[in-house]
Protein backbone atom coordinates (compact mmCIF):
# COMPACT_ATOMS: atom_id res chain seq x y z
CA UNK A 1 0.00 0.00 0.00
CA UNK A 2 1.17 3.50 -0.80
CA UNK A 3 1.12 6.19 1.84
CA UNK A 4 1.40 9.96 1.82
CA UNK A 5 2.93 12.37 4.29
CA UNK A 6 1.44 15.85 4.24
CA UNK A 7 3.38 18.78 5.67
CA UNK A 8 1.45 21.92 6.64
CA UNK A 9 2.49 25.18 8.25
CA UNK A 10 0.57 28.27 9.24
CA UNK A 11 -0.11 30.39 6.12
CA UNK A 12 1.21 33.41 8.02
CA UNK A 13 4.51 31.63 8.81
CA UNK A 14 5.56 29.50 5.81
CA UNK A 15 7.90 26.72 6.87
CA UNK A 16 7.48 23.90 4.33
CA UNK A 17 10.60 24.63 2.30
CA UNK A 18 12.73 22.62 -0.11
CA UNK A 19 15.26 21.69 2.56
CA UNK A 20 12.60 20.21 4.81
CA UNK A 21 11.09 18.19 1.94
CA UNK A 22 14.49 16.94 0.78
CA UNK A 23 15.40 15.84 4.28
CA UNK A 24 12.03 14.11 4.66
CA UNK A 25 12.39 12.25 1.36
CA UNK A 26 15.91 11.15 2.27
CA UNK A 27 14.82 9.94 5.71
CA UNK A 28 12.01 7.87 4.20
CA UNK A 29 14.05 6.61 1.27
CA UNK A 30 11.50 8.10 -1.10
CA UNK A 31 12.53 8.93 -4.67
CA UNK A 32 9.15 10.47 -5.51
CA UNK A 33 9.12 14.20 -6.17
CA UNK A 34 7.05 16.03 -3.53
CA UNK A 35 3.76 17.55 -4.70
CA UNK A 36 3.53 21.21 -3.72
CA UNK A 37 0.00 21.96 -2.58
CA UNK A 38 0.77 25.57 -1.67
CA UNK A 39 4.33 26.92 -1.97
CA UNK A 40 5.93 27.25 1.45
CA UNK A 41 2.68 26.22 3.18
CA UNK A 42 1.82 22.62 2.29
CA UNK A 43 3.18 19.64 0.38
CA UNK A 44 2.62 15.91 -0.10
CA UNK A 45 5.32 13.24 -0.16
CA UNK A 46 4.45 9.68 -1.18
CA UNK A 47 6.30 6.73 0.33
CA UNK A 48 5.89 2.98 0.77
CA UNK A 49 7.42 2.20 4.18
CA UNK A 50 5.68 1.44 7.49
CA UNK A 51 3.46 4.47 8.30
CA UNK A 52 3.97 4.41 12.07
CA UNK A 53 7.74 4.29 11.69
CA UNK A 54 7.55 6.96 9.00
CA UNK A 55 5.58 9.29 11.27
CA UNK A 56 8.16 8.92 14.05
CA UNK A 57 10.96 9.56 11.57
CA UNK A 58 9.28 12.63 10.14
CA UNK A 59 8.63 14.08 13.58
CA UNK A 60 12.41 14.00 14.10
CA UNK A 61 13.01 15.57 10.70
CA UNK A 62 10.59 18.40 11.44
CA UNK A 63 12.03 18.94 14.91
CA UNK A 64 11.15 22.38 16.26
CA UNK A 65 9.85 23.72 12.96
CA UNK A 66 6.23 24.89 13.17
CA UNK A 67 4.99 22.25 10.76
CA UNK A 68 2.19 19.72 11.20
CA UNK A 69 2.79 16.27 9.71
CA UNK A 70 0.04 13.86 8.68
CA UNK A 71 0.66 10.28 7.54
CA UNK A 72 -2.10 8.20 5.96
CA UNK A 73 -2.91 5.85 3.06
CA UNK A 74 -3.32 7.66 -0.25
CA UNK A 75 -6.48 5.79 -1.10
CA UNK A 76 -9.65 7.20 0.44
CA UNK A 77 -8.13 10.38 1.82
CA UNK A 78 -10.87 12.67 0.45
CA UNK A 79 -13.88 12.66 2.75
CA UNK A 80 -17.59 12.99 2.00
CA UNK A 81 -18.74 14.10 5.45
CA UNK A 82 -17.34 16.74 7.80
CA UNK A 83 -18.64 16.95 11.36
CA UNK A 84 -17.16 19.79 13.37
CA UNK A 85 -17.22 21.28 16.83
CA UNK A 86 -17.81 25.03 17.09
CA UNK A 87 -16.21 26.61 20.18
CA UNK A 88 -12.41 26.91 19.89
CA UNK A 89 -12.62 25.00 16.60
CA UNK A 90 -14.74 26.84 14.03
CA UNK A 91 -14.62 30.00 16.14
CA UNK A 92 -11.79 31.30 18.30
CA UNK A 93 -13.81 31.69 21.51
CA UNK A 94 -15.90 29.66 23.96
CA UNK A 95 -19.36 31.25 23.69
CA UNK A 96 -20.42 30.56 27.26
CA UNK A 97 -17.29 32.28 28.57
CA UNK A 98 -18.07 35.36 26.49
CA UNK A 99 -21.65 35.42 27.79
CA UNK A 100 -20.26 35.33 31.32
CA UNK A 101 -18.11 38.33 30.46
CA UNK A 102 -21.33 40.30 30.01
CA UNK A 103 -22.08 39.64 33.68
CA UNK A 104 -18.53 40.29 34.86
CA UNK A 105 -17.49 36.79 35.91
CA UNK A 106 -15.80 35.31 32.85
CA UNK A 107 -12.86 33.95 34.86
CA UNK A 108 -15.15 31.86 37.07
CA UNK A 109 -16.90 30.21 34.14
CA UNK A 110 -13.73 29.91 32.07
CA UNK A 111 -12.07 27.76 34.71
CA UNK A 112 -15.01 25.34 34.66
CA UNK A 113 -14.98 25.30 30.85
CA UNK A 114 -11.28 24.51 30.78
CA UNK A 115 -11.70 21.61 33.21
CA UNK A 116 -14.61 20.20 31.21
CA UNK A 117 -12.74 20.47 27.91
CA UNK A 118 -9.74 18.71 29.42
CA UNK A 119 -12.01 15.89 30.57
CA UNK A 120 -11.28 16.55 34.24
CA UNK A 121 -14.98 16.93 35.05
CA UNK A 122 -18.10 15.57 33.29
CA UNK A 123 -19.45 17.80 30.55
CA UNK A 124 -23.18 17.72 31.34
CA UNK A 125 -23.10 18.79 35.00
CA UNK A 126 -20.43 21.35 34.17
CA UNK A 127 -22.69 22.84 31.51
CA UNK A 128 -25.67 23.00 33.89
CA UNK A 129 -23.49 24.74 36.48
CA UNK A 130 -22.21 27.33 34.02
CA UNK A 131 -25.64 28.00 32.50
CA UNK A 132 -27.03 28.47 36.02
CA UNK A 133 -24.61 31.34 36.51
CA UNK A 134 -26.11 33.09 33.48
CA UNK A 135 -29.56 33.38 35.05
CA UNK A 136 -31.11 36.78 34.40
CA UNK A 137 -28.86 37.70 31.49
CA UNK A 138 -30.89 39.55 28.82
CA UNK A 139 -31.25 37.46 25.67
CA UNK A 140 -30.24 40.55 23.70
CA UNK A 141 -26.74 40.11 25.15
CA UNK A 142 -26.26 37.11 22.89
CA UNK A 143 -26.45 39.35 19.84
CA UNK A 144 -23.95 41.71 21.41
CA UNK A 145 -21.54 38.85 22.07
CA UNK A 146 -21.89 37.59 18.50
CA UNK A 147 -21.18 41.02 17.05
CA UNK A 148 -18.42 42.15 19.37
CA UNK A 149 -16.66 39.09 20.80
CA UNK A 150 -16.93 36.13 18.40
CA UNK A 151 -14.40 35.63 15.61
CA UNK A 152 -14.36 32.87 13.00
CA UNK A 153 -11.34 30.58 13.03
CA UNK A 154 -9.12 31.22 9.98
CA UNK A 155 -9.73 28.82 7.12
CA UNK A 156 -13.08 27.53 8.34
CA UNK A 157 -15.26 28.93 5.59
CA UNK A 158 -12.78 27.81 2.92
CA UNK A 159 -12.75 24.32 4.43
CA UNK A 160 -16.53 23.97 4.38
CA UNK A 161 -17.13 25.63 1.02
CA UNK A 162 -14.43 23.55 -0.69
CA UNK A 163 -15.67 20.26 0.73
CA UNK A 164 -19.27 21.09 -0.17
CA UNK A 165 -18.24 22.02 -3.73
CA UNK A 166 -16.75 18.53 -3.99
CA UNK A 167 -19.90 16.76 -2.81
CA UNK A 168 -19.37 16.56 0.95
CA UNK A 169 -22.01 17.17 3.61
CA UNK A 170 -20.94 19.46 6.47
CA UNK A 171 -22.47 19.43 9.96
CA UNK A 172 -21.77 21.75 12.88
CA UNK A 173 -22.43 19.85 16.12
CA UNK A 174 -21.74 21.77 19.31
CA UNK A 175 -22.03 21.39 23.05
CA UNK A 176 -22.72 25.13 22.95
CA UNK A 177 -25.99 26.84 22.12
CA UNK A 178 -28.32 27.12 19.15
CA UNK A 179 -28.37 30.92 19.47
CA UNK A 180 -24.73 30.79 18.32
CA UNK A 181 -24.59 27.74 16.03
CA UNK A 182 -27.43 29.01 13.83
CA UNK A 183 -25.50 32.22 13.11
CA UNK A 184 -22.06 30.62 12.79
CA UNK A 185 -23.33 27.80 10.57
CA UNK A 186 -24.91 30.33 8.20
CA UNK A 187 -21.75 32.46 8.06
CA UNK A 188 -19.51 29.50 7.27
CA UNK A 189 -21.95 27.55 5.10
CA UNK A 190 -22.65 24.36 7.06
CA UNK A 191 -25.53 22.21 5.86
CA UNK A 192 -26.89 21.81 9.40
CA UNK A 193 -26.22 22.75 12.98
CA UNK A 194 -27.04 21.02 16.27
CA UNK A 195 -26.51 22.38 19.79
CA UNK A 196 -28.15 22.97 23.17
CA UNK A 197 -31.09 25.30 23.75
CA UNK A 198 -30.87 27.99 26.40
CA UNK A 199 -34.25 28.47 28.07
CA UNK A 200 -35.61 31.99 28.41
CA UNK A 201 -38.59 33.80 29.94
CA UNK A 202 -39.58 37.42 29.32
CA UNK A 203 -36.40 38.15 27.40
CA UNK A 204 -33.99 36.82 30.01
CA UNK A 205 -32.14 33.53 30.43
CA UNK A 206 -33.61 31.27 33.10
CA UNK A 207 -30.29 29.70 34.04
CA UNK A 208 -31.43 26.37 32.60
CA UNK A 209 -30.72 24.44 29.42
CA UNK A 210 -33.18 22.15 27.67
CA UNK A 211 -32.64 18.48 28.42
CA UNK A 212 -31.23 16.15 27.25
CA UNK A 213 -27.95 17.97 26.88
CA UNK A 214 -26.08 17.54 23.62
CA UNK A 215 -22.73 16.27 24.82
CA UNK A 216 -20.08 13.74 23.94
CA UNK A 217 -22.37 10.79 23.18
CA UNK A 218 -24.83 12.93 21.22
CA UNK A 219 -22.05 14.14 18.93
CA UNK A 220 -21.04 10.57 18.15
CA UNK A 221 -24.70 9.63 17.65
CA UNK A 222 -25.22 12.42 15.11
CA UNK A 223 -22.15 11.24 13.21
CA UNK A 224 -23.56 7.72 13.11
CA UNK A 225 -26.96 9.02 11.97
CA UNK A 226 -25.40 11.06 9.18
CA UNK A 227 -23.40 8.07 7.94
CA UNK A 228 -26.65 6.08 7.70
CA UNK A 229 -28.67 8.95 6.19
CA UNK A 230 -26.12 9.61 3.45
CA UNK A 231 -25.29 5.93 2.90
CA UNK A 232 -21.62 6.42 3.67
CA UNK A 233 -18.97 4.32 5.35
CA UNK A 234 -17.16 5.68 8.40
CA UNK A 235 -14.01 5.76 6.28
CA UNK A 236 -15.70 8.59 4.33
CA UNK A 237 -15.95 10.82 7.41
CA UNK A 238 -13.81 13.50 9.03
CA UNK A 239 -14.44 14.83 12.55
CA UNK A 240 -12.65 17.81 14.08
CA UNK A 241 -12.72 19.27 17.58
CA UNK A 242 -10.61 20.39 20.50
CA UNK A 243 -12.26 19.25 23.74
CA UNK A 244 -13.06 16.08 25.67
CA UNK A 245 -16.71 16.19 24.57
CA UNK A 246 -15.45 15.77 20.98
CA UNK A 247 -13.56 12.56 21.71
CA UNK A 248 -16.33 10.10 20.88
CA UNK A 249 -16.97 11.51 17.41
CA UNK A 250 -13.24 11.94 16.75
CA UNK A 251 -12.60 8.30 17.63
CA UNK A 252 -15.60 7.06 15.59
CA UNK A 253 -14.84 8.99 12.41
CA UNK A 254 -12.68 7.60 9.65
CA UNK A 255 -10.30 10.49 10.23
CA UNK A 256 -10.41 12.22 13.61
CA UNK A 257 -8.57 15.54 13.88
CA UNK A 258 -7.57 17.34 17.06
CA UNK A 259 -7.47 21.05 16.26
CA UNK A 260 -5.18 22.96 18.66
CA UNK A 261 -6.68 20.61 21.17
CA UNK A 262 -6.45 19.65 24.82
CA UNK A 263 -3.76 17.01 25.53
CA UNK A 264 -6.13 14.05 25.95
CA UNK A 265 -7.82 14.85 22.64
CA UNK A 266 -4.56 15.33 20.78
CA UNK A 267 -3.35 11.98 22.11
CA UNK A 268 -6.47 10.10 20.98
CA UNK A 269 -6.96 11.66 17.55
CA UNK A 270 -5.69 10.19 14.28
CA UNK A 271 -3.95 13.48 13.53
CA UNK A 272 -3.47 16.86 15.15
CA UNK A 273 -3.24 20.42 13.85
CA UNK A 274 -1.06 22.53 16.13
CA UNK A 275 0.27 25.11 13.66
CA UNK A 276 -1.85 25.32 10.52
CA UNK A 277 -5.27 26.92 10.24
CA UNK A 278 -8.41 25.00 9.25
CA UNK A 279 -7.30 24.76 5.62
CA UNK A 280 -4.88 22.11 6.93
CA UNK A 281 -7.89 19.76 6.81
CA UNK A 282 -8.06 20.36 3.05
CA UNK A 283 -4.37 19.81 2.46
CA UNK A 284 -4.42 16.51 4.31
CA UNK A 285 -7.22 15.40 1.95
CA UNK A 286 -4.97 16.20 -1.02
CA UNK A 287 -6.54 19.51 -2.03
CA UNK A 288 -4.14 22.11 -3.41
CA UNK A 289 -4.68 25.82 -2.86
CA UNK A 290 -5.82 26.08 -6.49
CA UNK A 291 -8.73 23.78 -5.58
CA UNK A 292 -9.97 26.01 -2.74
CA UNK A 293 -13.37 27.63 -2.95
CA UNK A 294 -12.92 31.10 -1.52
CA UNK A 295 -16.45 32.51 -1.81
Amino acid sequence: MSFVATFVSNPLRPAVDDALLQNAAKALGSTVTPVILNPGIAADLEFASDPAAAKATLNKVVGDAQVDVFVQPIQGRRKRLLIADMDSTMIRQECIDELAAELGFKDQISSITESAMRGEIAFEPALRERVGLLKGLPVDAIGTVLRERIQLMPGGRTLVQTMKANGAYCALVSGGFTHFTAVIAALIGFDENRANLLLEVDGRLTGMVQEPILGRDAKRQRLEELVAEHKLSFADTLAVGDGANDLAMIERAGLGIAYRAKPAVAEAADARVDHGDLTALLYLQGYAKSDFVLS
